[in-house]
This record gives structure tokens, C-alpha cells and sequence, in this order.
């Protein structure tokens, strides 16, 4: 028999050994498989390092893939820190975008650009915090499962833009073509550093989350009602408004996320504006262990395997389905270490047996 017991906090030098072993084994077993299907897994590993690094293009475009996977990251984190399951990171970056292409398309040209930019934000706030405050309110009032509720919300928000994009908001110039109005300059985020300055902004909100987090009483609140709702009970905490609170906060990080998206990088809104981050975001804040500084680290290097697995496709012709594979065995080995780092697997000689082989 199999007997899995809870692990006592580990040291965090042994948690560090582990996720290394972990990542060795990952690497070796992709090798495997690379080299099963007739490529070399060294020269894939150069390549992955090379596409995501190699050049200055090639970092300004792991940047800019880092940059929407932070700021998600941050909003998913505020929810799952509560033990709130927020899956809906893809709808709410949607209707983020949706607010602040609301703004862009509506406002005037003439507009100075650093207004329209903070009113474009402010919107993609206010409507992310929205669509995540319909879910937080049904849980904190009638207990509704938040993972499915927020899992559903994301195909309405998608289909919903799918629908301003094929239906009024098409642009009549676009010769048929599906597509919504290009926005004007002032509404185009600018460039700083040699990318879009998106990553001020993702820099921010990982700094303001640390803050929030550890050093303000709504973040300690937070922190209670993730350990033990008992003891936030006991403490006298109102549950369902820190649910909320918290929920807008999460909301409001990922629709800003959908501006940044929408303004420095389409410079439209399209369905597709969320490419997964919301999904992704879910593994970058788990590896991260809920914290904003290390969950950033992650986010960079996640950002580095999703470039360098573009590249190689291109540079040793190897199918998409091969770069996926890669970054799905390497992303099962890391999480996989998370359950060894919490748990223990003993084995009993028979039912029944009081001896156990640990």
C-alpha cells in the first residue's frame, strides 16, 4: 500500500536542490525524446538560449513577452494567495482590452497621449476588476465553485469581442478583412529602452504587490483567509468583502495587462489579444510560490523557453509540436518537484502491516 503524508516545511536550500534535480531530470528526458526523433538535444538547448538571448532583438522580443506574463502573473497571484481559484485570467485580460479599446476608439485624436494612455489604463482596470468582481460576488454570497464560474466567464469575454471584431466594430476600410481600426498614435504606448515601456508597468506591479501583500492590512488579511478561514472567523475578519477586495485587485491586474497588450504590441483589439497568458499565468504564480519578486524571475525565464521554442522551429527546422513537447516536459519535472517538496510516499509490506518502508 501507498501512504502520502504532509512534509513539514523544508529548509529552503533543500527546496532549492530539489527544483534543480528537477529541472536536470526534465532536460534529460526531453534529450531522450529530441534525440529519438533525430535531432541533436544539445544543439536544441544552445538554440532555445541563442533564439531568446542571442541578439538584441531576440531579448527585446523575450521582453515583450514577459511583460503581459508578469502583470497577469501579479493579478493571479492576489487570488490564489486567498486560495481563490481565479481561472479566469483570459477573460478578464479581454475585457481589459475592451475597456481600453473603448477609450482609444472614442477619445479624441487631438488628445494628449500621456491622458489617453492613463484613461486607456484606467479603463482596462475598471473593466477587469469588473469581470472578476461577477465571480468573487457569487462566491462570497452563495458559495458558487469560482473555478468553473471564472473558467466560463473567459469563453463569454472571447466571444463577446470575437463578436465587436466580425459585427459593429469592424473597420468599414478594411476591405472585408475582420479586423478593428488600428489606434491612433496618441493611443500607442511608446517605446523606452528599446522596447515598449510596458515593462515599467510590470515592474510596478510586481513592487506594488510586494507591498500589498506583506506590508498592508488588506495583504495580511488576504494571507489569513488563504491559511485558515477559521482563524479569520475567529479574528473577526469581514470574509466575503476581503474575498471581493482581493478579487478586484486580481481582475484589475490582468485587464491592465490587456491595455498593454492592445496598445504597444496590436495596436488593435483582436480576439486573440490574450494568447494564453491567463493560462500560463497559473504556472508562473504556482512555481513562483505566490511570491512577486520570484514569481517575476519565473516569468522571464518562462518567457526565454517561449521565444527560444519559437526559434528553434525556424533554426533546425524542428516541428512546433517538438518545442511544445519540450517546455510541457520541462514545466511537468518543476511541477512535479512541487508535490515531493510537500509530501511524503511511504510504502506498507501489506495491508494491515504496521511496517512501513519509507
Amino acid at each position: 500500500m501507498i501512504k502520502i503524508t504532509k512534509k513539514a516545511a523544508l529548509p529552503k536550500k533543500q527546496e532549492a536542490v530539489i527544483q534543480v534535480i528537477a529541472i536536470i531530470l526534465s532536460l534529460a528526458c526531453a534529450g531522450i525524446v529530441i534525440l529519438a526523433m533525430g535531432y541533436d538535444p544539445l544543439e536544441a538547448y544552445y538554440r532555445i538560449v541563442e533564439g531568446s538571448v542571442g541578439s538584441t532583438m531576440r531579448i527585446e522580443q523575450t521582453i515583450t513577452k514577459a511583460i503581459p506574463l508578469i502583470i497577469v502573473s501579479m493579478g493571479i497571484l492576489v487570488a490564489f494567495k486567498m486560495k481563490f481559484w481565479n481561472i479566469g485570467g483570459e477573460g478578464q485580460i479581454m475585457m481589459g482590452a475592451f475597456g481600453a479599446a473603448l477609450v482609444a476608439l472614442n477619445f479624441p485624436d487631438t488628445l494628449p497621449a500621456p491622458i489617453m494612455i492613463l484613461c486607456m489604463m484606467a479603463a482596462s482596470i475598471l473593466c477587469g476588476a469588473i469581470w472578476a468582481f461577477i465571480p468573487a460576488f457569487f462566491k462570497a454570497r452563495f458559495g458558487t465553485n469560482e473555478t468553473i464560474f471564472t473558467l466560463m466567464l473567459n469563453y463569454i469575454a472571447i466571444k463577446f469581442v470575437t463578436y465587436l471584431q466580425f459585427g459593429p466594430w469592424k473597420d468599414p476600410n478594411s476591405g472585408g478583412f475582420p479586423k478593428i481600426e488600428t489606434f491612433s498614435q496618441n493611443a500607442q504606448l511608446p517605446d523606452f529602452l528599446g522596447t515598449h515601456s510596458g515593462w515599467i508597468v510590470a515592474i510596478l506591479s510586481v513592487a506594488f504587490l510586494y507591498v500589498y501583500i506583506n506590508y498592508t492590512k488588506k495583504g495580511y488579511e488576504i494571507s489569513v483567509v488563504g491559511e485558515s478561514l477559521e482563524t479569520a472567523r475567529y479574528a473577526g475578519m469581514n470574509i466575503k468583502a476581503i474575498i471581493i477586495s482581493a478579487m478586484l485587485v486580481s481582475g484589475g491586474l490582468c485587464g491592465l495587462a490587456g491595455m498593454i497588450q492592445i496598445s504597444a504590441v496590436e495596436r488593435t483589439l483582436t480576439y486573440s489579444i490574450s494568447a494564453g497568458y491567463g493560462f500560463t499565468a497559473i504556472i508562473t504564480a504556482w512555481l513562483g510560490r505566490l511570491s512577486p519578486p520570484i514569481v517575476m524571475i519565473v516569468c522571464i525565464l518562462f518567457a526565454m523557453l517561449l521565444q527560444g521554442g519559437a526559434y528553434i522551429q525556424v533554426a533546425m527546422s524542428i516541428p512546433s509540436s517538438v518545442a511544445d513537447m519540450i517546455q510541457g516536459v520541462i514545466l511537468f519535472f518543476v511541477l512535479g518537484s512541487e508535490f515531493f517538496m510537500q509530501y511524503k510516499i511511504s510504502f506498507m509490506k501489506r495491508p494491515g502491516s504496521k511496517k512501513e518502508v519509507a
